[in-house]
């Protein structure tokens, strides 16, 4: 796995950065939400559980070993709010396969931003770290998200029904993926 990462990361509107503490207000503004947390395996954050949340996402900067992950605040380059973050989680190293997230305040749901910054990451995942195969997993009531996937040119590949007991009721889930060889995705730019 290549190691070396060059961040911030910019999009056309974007900053895809590391955490700092000063993101606690603003994480704990979407992650309080109920209609946030619906579809996480976590349920509503408190203040103090943000924070924590916050101080773990500071170090997960890097992809060295299987487990590891690369989650970064999303900052809009206008206007300098952080709007949300992304994950990249390496699952496999004998496989290459890597597994991308994300969490947007719904404040700024229907402007791009999501595909914007999966988009990036996903370019990460297969430039910087030699990854052959990205996916990302949704509950299928989670329409925005797996159109989300669609839109990038991922496929799904699975739809697992009752597969897990997630806030006491079975879960069914969709995983999309694409492969490095299918993927049409734009350069990263350097940062500055």
């Amino acid at each position: 796995m290549i190691a070396a990462m060059d961040l911030p990361i910019h999009t056309n509107r974007l900053i895809l950065r590391p955490f700092t503490r000063g993101d606690v207000d603003a994480v704990f503004a979407y992650r309080r939400r109920a209609d946030v947390a619906r579809y996480l395996f976590d349920g509503q954050m408190s203040r103090e559980s943000c924070a924590e949340a916050v101080q773990l996402r500071i170090g997960q900067l890097d992809l060295v070993e299987e487990g590891d992950r690369v989650v970064l605040a999303l900052e809009r380059r206008e206007g300098g709010e952080m709007i949300g973050e992304i994950s990249l989680i390496w699952r496999s190293a004998a496989a290459q396969q890597g597994e991308v997230g994300y969490i947007l305040n719904p404040e700024f749901h229907g402007h791009g931003y999501a595909s914007e910054a999966v988009r990036a990451l996903i370019t990460l995942g297969f430039d910087r770290f030699e990854m052959h195969r990205i996916f990302a997993r949704c509950d299928p009531r989670n329409i925005p998200s797996y159109r989300l996937m669609e839109r990038l040119g991922m496929r799904r590949e699975a739809h697992f029904r009752g597969h897990a007991l997630i806030k006491g009721e079975w879960a069914e889930e969709f995983i999309y993926a694409v492969l490095v060889e299918e993927w049409q995705g734009e350069p990263l730019e350097r940062p500055r």
